[in-house]
């Protein structure tokens, strides 16, 4: 069986959402155990002629310059760290910040580069039944490896030099911040998962939001690409409707593919911030009976934590 790219490059550097979404996952917990540690470390690939072939230089976390005879024949997936990093080993759920270089098998020739620079590739939940897992294992941060990938007639077969830089968290990190009166109260659990009781009175009738962590990273604008934990909860209904955590964080498109509201929740805050936000059915999902099916005229309040952002200029 053939296996895919742990990202797909092309000279453009390819849309957002199809940077994090083409590996083919489990849904791993955020808070990773000491048996998802060891199943991530049995997952990795191992190395072989194909992989041991390949000659990689240049700095960990920079653009990687490889050489190999061409052309590469590559049959199945094989791994050889080249680097090993001294950093924390990583666990199956861990979100993964990595960098990657990846050239044509056949030709030689380089497909691109990308995760070199800050807000320029959003990080990967890592799991055993991952690509990204395969080629690293638990390797620590810091390590680099590089792994040869199988392809056919559309996705050529590739050579990946994939570069762990960090670990990111799980829930937002940023400093508290005290909060308005009249808005929602949030209570996390030990894991962040969040909980909301609603204060007393009728639902705001216009979009509000307020910052409850402001996160010291990248601040977000619209067509940026963001991953988020987030919960959501329905003021009509009084019930919980929704929530990434337990899953995977969602990554998606500012302005695109998602109710307004959610995207101006994040619009103009930084990675790192959690944030909290009342939407009408204006900026939700429109006026009309309540249906707790479809959310039609329910005013709806998101918690969303902001844990990376991949510019518009990097895509």
């Amino acid at each position: 069986m053939r296996t895919r790219p742990i990202i797909a490059l092309s000279a453009a550097v390819v849309a957002a959402l199809a940077l994090v979404g083409c590996t083919a996952q489990s849904a791993p917990t955020t808070s990773p155990s000491a048996t998802a540690a060891a199943n991530l470390c049995t997952a990795k690939v191992a190395s072989g002629a194909t992989s041991d072939a390949v000659k990689v230089t240049g700095e960990v976390g920079k653009e990687a310059k490889v050489s190999f005879s061409k052309p590469l024949e590559v049959k199945d997936l094989q791994s050889t760290i080249v680097t090993e990093g001294t950093g924390p080993k990583l666990k199956a759920g861990d979100l993964v910040q990595f960098a990657l270089t990846e050239y044509n098998a056949k030709t030689g020739a380089k497909n691109g580069s990308i995760g070199q620079g800050e807000g320029s590739l959003l990080p990967q939940q890592i799991s055993p039944d991952s690509i990204l897992g395969q080629v690293l294992g638990c390797a620590g941060v810091g390590t680099r490896a590089v792994a040869t990938i199988p392809g056919d007639e559309s996705n050529p077969a590739s050579v990946d030099v994939v570069d762990v830089l960090k670990v990111i968290p799980g829930a937002a990190w940023g400093t508290d911040v005290a909060a308005q009166p009249g808005f929602p109260t949030v209570k996390l659990a030990a894991d962040g998962t969040p909980s909301v009781t609603l204060p007393k009175g009728d639902a705001p009738t216009a979009f509000e939001k307020e910052t409850l962590k402001k996160g010291d990273g990248a601040k977000v604008a619209t067509g940026d690409a963001v991953l988020v934990q987030y919960y959501g909860y329905s003021w009509t209904t009084g019930k919980e409707f929704d929530k990434s955590w337990g899953t995977q964080p969602l990554p998606f498109q500012v302005g695109q593919g998602v109710v307004e509201g959610f995207s101006k929740a994040v619009e103009g805050e930084t990675v790192g911030s959690q944030i909290v936000a009342v939407l009408p059915p204006s900026v939700a999902y429109g006026e009309g009976k309540v249906n707790d099916k479809d959310l039609k005229g329910q005013t709806l309040v998101f918690v969303i934590d902001i844990l990376a952002v991949q510019h518009a200029a990097a895509q």
